[in-house]
């Protein structure tokens, strides 16, 4: 990605001269229409070698730019508590809408390449690396984020000297940071290391650029110019999905005839609620987090499950996340952004009445997103999963199904009931119409979202009892199973 023999290039003052006043102009009108349009967001991505100016290059984009609508976000060695997060999470919430310009400096490459300047990044860590971020970037390109990742770079010479003019005079040699003259004593190791890491993860929805930088002009101009390219150019094709035959029919096989007495209920009830408050109080927990995830038929009963379910947990330690209609602001970023931002802590329990399966259920039934849109989802939901498990949650979600003549019962319940009123609506009714449609995108979600790190669990619901006595026993044994001491 470098030539390691080529001279620093430079940029004469004149040419810079008649170069800057119409790339400063047109900057500022593209950001202007980027403001009207909101069909993207920009992410300019910073790296490179230490003293290469890039501070003080994103500062005089400031400049040109309206400041107003430019986010920088500096992102140090995470701190301790950020550490109890998916690395990714910190990312995901600081993410620009759509309509505005984000500078990150210390992004998720910073760890990769601190390991492969310290030659401890092997070629299979390395590769299993590239392939996260690129699924990451890819995903964000997809949904309207341009990432401009910028390389700035200057030969070992140009580092030197830079280094020596600024030592020289007292009131610039403050600018000379320890990490600065490593590099000129390391300069080899670090320039090797960098092109391992950025060849591994250039690619065609996220490109590298390298900004030659010992030159301040020309570093300026390319800078301006590869944000003035991501303004205006179209937005890269994202690749089709395969195709997939429609999956088979699970809900077909529940079987929903057990009952249980209410005695039988209610010892069973205390007997699973007590497991789980000893299970979430256990030193093992706290290194481990608990997602859990319910879907399903309206009427289903997820309401009175979750209620059961939280009984037996310290208010403080959880949260519900009832998911609806997205707001503008998440309407404004890439869909996922709005899960993310719900990450648990470890130690800490989420449970998402509803949740990013409405991409592939609702949204896909109510054709308010295309079907590369939601056909993509798939995928994009598997890796979103892999990331909060990886880092230590325990997943489990549920599908509550329920016979259309027991739903139908149910609605007509909830009109004769004050107290549930409330919790009928016309959609509802709508729903029930398009019950097929509905049924086909469930049986897909279940076959393509259903893994070992996240598996679907599908209760039958017509015994309420029943069901939240299953419900409490899958989430036991399995929280159980994975915070024992000898697990």
């Amino acid at each position: 990605m470098f030539d390691h023999a080529e001279a620093d290039p430079t940029l004469d003052p004149a040419t810079f001269d008649r170069l800057e006043k119409p790339l400063r102009t047109e900057l500022v009108l593209q950001q202007y229409q980027l403001l009207e349009r909101r069909d993207r967001a920009i992410l300019l991505v910073i790296a490179g070698i230490d003293g290469a100016g890039k501070g003080a290059t994103i500062n005089l984009l400031n400049e040109w730019l309206d400041p107003r609508h430019v986010r920088t976000l500096a992102f140090g060695q995470p701190t301790h508590d950020q550490q109890k997060y998916p690395a990714l999470w910190r990312y995901w919430r600081a993410l620009p809408e759509r309509g505005k310009i984000g500078v990150v400096f210390g992004s998720w490459y910073a760890p990769l390449l601190r390991r492969a300047y310290a030659g401890r990044l092997t070629d299979q860590e390395l590769l299993t690396a590239a392939e996260r971020l690129r699924r990451f970037e890819a995903l964000l390109a997809a949904e309207g984020v341009v990432v401009v990742k910028l390389w700035y770079h200057l030969s070992r010479e140009a580092q030197q000297a830079r280094c020596e003019r600024l030592d020289a005079d007292p009131d610039t040699a403050w600018q000379v940071t320890p990490a600065d003259r490593r590099v000129v004593k390391r300069f080899t190791r670090i320039r090797r290391g960098a092109e391992r890491v950025l060849r591994a993860t250039d690619h065609v929805m996220a490109p590298w650029h390298v900004v030659p930088s010992a030159d301040e002009r020309c570093r300026i101009a390319t800078t301006a110019q590869q944000l003035q390219a991501a303004l205006t150019e179209p937005l890269p094709v994202v690749p089709p999905v395969d195709t997939f035959a429609p999956a088979p029919d699970r809900l077909s096989q529940l079987d929903d005839s057990t009952k249980l007495d209410k005695p039988t209920y209610q010892q069973e009830l205390l007997h699973w609620q007590g497991r789980l408050s000893r299970a979430v109080r256990t030193p093992q927990f706290q290194s481990r987090a608990l997602v859990l995830v319910f879907e399903g038929d309206d009427a289903a009963g997820k309401g009175g499950t979750i209620r059961r379910i939280t009984h037996a947990l310290d208010v403080r330690q959880y949260r519900i996340i009832p998911v609806g209609v997205p707001t503008d602001e998440e309407r404004a970023r890439p869909y996922l952004w709005r899960f993310w931002r719900h990450a648990p802590r470890l130690g800490e329990v989420r449970i998402f009445d509803r949740s990013w399966y409405g991409r592939v259920l609702i949204e896909r039934v109510e054709k308010l997103v295309s079907e590369a849109q939601w056909r993509r989802a798939y995928d994009e939901i598997v890796e979103f999963e892999r990331e909060w498990v990886e880092h230590g949650a325990i997943m489990l979600k549920f599908w509550l199904a329920i016979t259309q003549e027991e739903q139908l019962k149910r609605f007509h319940d909830r009109e004769r009931s004050p107290f549930k009123r409330f919790k009928l609506t016309d959609d509802d009714w709508r729903n029930r119409e398009l019950n097929p449609q509905y049924r086909a995108a469930t049986s897909d979600m279940l076959e393509y979202t259903d893994h070992a790190h996240a598996p679907w669990h599908i209760v039958a619901t017509d015994s309420k009892r029943r069901a939240r006595i299953d419900v409490l026993r899958t989430l036991v044994e399995r929280l159980e199973a994975e915070t024992s001491p000898r697990g």
